[in-house]
């Protein structure tokens, strides 16, 4: 057995052996209540290239529900799937376009880019993985019957991204009742963006990703419905005070944490009393908070 599967299993036993004194429907609800919701950090990405369609598909054959991805607008105003802000460590745009450094994303149109090959850096198996635009995304989410935590990538560089993004979600289908009750959440590191998002659309769920200072909790929770930290700056107090708040949607405000990858932060955070992970690693975190 290896040191992760151990960790995971004395997590899993230490679940089981704290339900052992309740009846077994209440046991497993009880269980069922505790565990995170686990969000696939740009898709699968311990196992395929991020924020690619494979990505997408690699979470699902995990098992996992949510996916999470960034959005960012080309020089032609087309939304693409792309973390960095750059194009050099993800594709292979400094050989395909040699003389346009820093290769930023803005600098490119939607058909540039999707020359690129966005796989091969990954491995030989994703040779020629494509950006895909965030229509492309959404349909391949959809097509799995899943989930998406959205997040809106360094948003002052792109003024209207939010206005975009909602169109673009609007015209794939991700604005209706049910999407936005059950399968849509936008979030983003600038507060204006994401306070932008709930004026647009008030009734979609949003994040905020940082750990604000306890006494400014109740600014946020004017406008966001999720206050998502790195797993590195929170602890059981933190996580605590963030719940004791109503959110913009008047429900507790949710922490969701980022990016734990090993069974022992896993178990850790969970301890916090975290809502959700977001990881590279789904199935570990899956496994190990079960």
């Amino acid at each position: 057995m290896s040191a992760r599967t151990a960790t995971a299993a004395t997590a899993v036993a230490g679940l089981l052996g704290a339900c052992v004194l309740l009846p077994a429907g209440q046991a497993q609800a009880s269980a069922a209540q505790d565990a995170p919701v686990v969000f696939a950090h740009r898709g699968a990405s311990a196992y395929a290239p991020e924020n690619t369609l494979a990505a997408v598909d690699a979470a699902d054959d995990l098992g996992i529900a949510w996916v999470e991805n960034d959005v960012q607008l080309t020089k032609d105003g087309v939304l693409v799937v792309v973390h960095d802000t750059t194009l050099s460590r993800t594709t292979d745009a400094e050989e395909v376009f040699p003389g346009r450094a820093p290769w930023a994303v803005k600098d490119f149109t939607a058909a540039e880019i999707a020359k690129l090959d966005a796989g091969s850096w990954f491995g030989d198996r994703f040779a020629g993985a494509r950006v895909p635009t965030l229509a492309q995304y959404l349909h391949r989410v959809e097509r799995n019957h899943q989930k998406l935590l959205l997040e809106i990538k360094s948003p002052q560089t792109y003024p209207g991204i939010e206005k975009e993004t909602l169109r673009v979600l609007r015209e794939g289908g991700w604005l209706d009742r049910s999407h936005v009750k059950r399968r849509l959440i936008i979030q983003s590191f600038g507060a204006e963006s994401v306070k932008t998002v709930h004026a647009q659309r008030p009734d979609v769920v949003t994040g905020f990703l940082g750990t604000p200072a306890v006494a400014d909790l109740p600014s946020y929770a004017a406008f966001t419905d999720q206050i998502n930290p790195a797993y590195t700056s929170v602890d059981g107090a933190y996580v605590a005070a963030v719940q004791k708040l109503k959110g913009a949607h008047g429900k507790p405000l949710r922490v969701n944490t980022w990016t734990v990858n090993d069974a022992a932060n896993a178990v850790k955070v969970a301890g916090f009393g975290v809502d959700g992970i977001i990881t590279n690693n789904p199935d570990v975190v899956r496994d190990a908070t079960r």
